[in-house]
């Protein structure tokens, strides 16, 4: 039945459900937008086949759309209209508008709620999601960092996690990075921020639940992927309601995200129920567990190993917050990475009331898209828009937010390139895997080999 109703779905759009309304390519301003779906050719990269639908090979068809026709655009598919905003002076519509005008609720729900589960995120009124992630961001401090730094890197018991799944490496060979990082992020991420007891490969089968399929479709159909979801999101809220349970239970106070929730109240005195505590923990995880396995994976092998010594000591001692701090190519890295890279693929919002930008008139009812990926490689706006340079950033005075937001991805290579030296395989370096939600890189192999004590 599922395999069925796949084929249909896929047939329909292969026959050309995609659609173009009318509008010439120097765009009449008269009109609401211009429709561009039907006139543009796909130039996907090597080794990527020509897809049935943009989102396959999405950036190279917005950039072809850029240029064509200009910073906004619209096209029609699935039934739905989609108008994308692309360069600083369009894409400052989405950046600045408000909730009630560019809506991220009626765009968001259907994908997050089966995943995180009702009465949080974008299944809540905005309001409410608001207080929520103040709750979150209580717990997510610069305190509450230096305390799991401290913590990760003593001989103990998260340490000792570290290296017993590092140990299955052995001295050298070959490893697909991407699900490699995403295992040890699970694995890490559970246990300094959720708490002790709360970990699970279920989160694989959850994680799934983010896909084109998941978007564009609706949540009823009976597709494996859709089952997975379901049985994962149960399995999962199973897990964390014992905990939870087991935790109010005892009284015992440990520093860590759960506690946070479990003490925390909305501005009307009401705590947290169970439910929503469990499905903001879910949220918070995968959350971080996308863009933190997708970036490091990007992050390419020249880091420099000889920074850390020189900032960390020749003997490169334990890891402190104030070191990760000083790691300033690090951080120069990671910052050109998620320019050229970034995790997310598309930032979309449902337009409820008409937005006017740079001369055209969105209507109500057209999905509102913004590219980082496109939008951080524009040729108008990056002089070497495609190469990797870190040193561009030399002259930036970023804020403390900024630097705090860099503290995992630091601590992960920090730990990384202290056990072993990477190179890439034959030259090889992976292209974007347009097939996912999220940037992942395509067969993303690397040659580990372990350094000399």
């Amino acid at each position: 039945m599922a395999a069925a109703v796949g084929m249909m779905l896929l047939g329909l759009l292969q026959a050309g459900w995609v659609g173009a309304g009318p509008g010439d390519g120097e765009g009449d301003r008269r009109q609401p937008l211009v429709h561009a779906a039907d006139r543009l050719h796909l130039h996907p990269q090597p080794g990527l086949p020509v897809p049935s639908i943009p989102w396959a090979c999405h950036s190279i068809w917005e950039k072809n759309a850029y240029e064509k026709y200009g910073p906004v655009f619209s096209f029609t598919m699935v039934g739905k209209t989609f108008t994308y905003l692309l360069g600083s002076d369009a894409a400052a519509l989405l950046f600045n508008s408000k909730n009630e005008d560019l809506n991220a609720e009626d765009v968001y729900s259907h994908l997050t709620t089966p995943v995180f589960g009702k009465g949080v995120a974008y299944d809540v009124p905005n309001p409410v999601f608001l207080e929520q992630k103040k709750m979150l961001k209580s717990g997510l401090n610069i305190a509450h960092f230096k305390h799991i730094i401290k913590k990760k890197e003593k001989k103990e018991k998260k340490e000792k996690e570290t290296k017993e799944y590092f140990q299955s490496w052995g001295e050298s060979g070959e490893k697909n990075v991407f699900e490699a990082l995403s295992e040890l992020i699970i694995l890490t991420a559970s246990h300094c921020l959720h708490g002790k007891e709360i970990r699970t490969q279920l989160y694989a089968d959850l994680d799934g639940g983010f896909s084109h399929a998941a978007w564009l479709l609706p949540g009823w159909l009976p597709l494996p992927s859709f089952r997975c979801r379901e049985r994962a999101h149960w399995e999962i809220k199973d897990i964390f309601y014992k905990a939870i349970q087991k935790r109010r239970q005892s009284q015992e106070k440990i520093d860590d995200i759960l506690q946070t929730l479990l003490d925390a109240t909305y501005k009307d005195g009401r705590p947290l129920t169970d439910d929503e505590v469990a499905g903001m923990l879910i949220g918070l995880l995968l959350a971080g567990q996308h863009s933190s396995s997708t970036t490091n994976a990007w992050m390419d092998f020249f880091l420099c190993y000889l920074e850390q010594k020189t900032v960390c000591g020749e003997n490169l001692p334990p890891l402190t917050y104030d070191q990760l701090k000083d790691l300033n190519l690090l951080d120069r890295c990671i910052k050109e990475t998620l320019r050229l890279r970034p995790p997310i693929m598309i930032m979309m919002r449902m337009a409820r009331t008409p937005q006017t930008v740079v001369g055209y008139t969105i209507p109500p009812g057209h999905q509102v898209c913004v590219s980082p990926t496109v939008n951080q490689r524009l040729k108008d706006s990056w002089v070497e828009r495609l190469d990797f340079n870190p040193d561009c950033y030399l002259q930036d005075n970023p804020a403390s937010g900024e630097k705090f937001a860099y503290v995992p991805f630091g601590t992960i290579w920090s730990t990384m390139l202290r056990l072993y030296e990477f190179d890439l395989i034959d030259g090889y370096f992976p292209i974007v895997n347009y097939t996912t939600m999220i940037h992942t890189p395509e067969n993303p192999l690397i040659h580990y080999k372990q350094r000399s004590k």
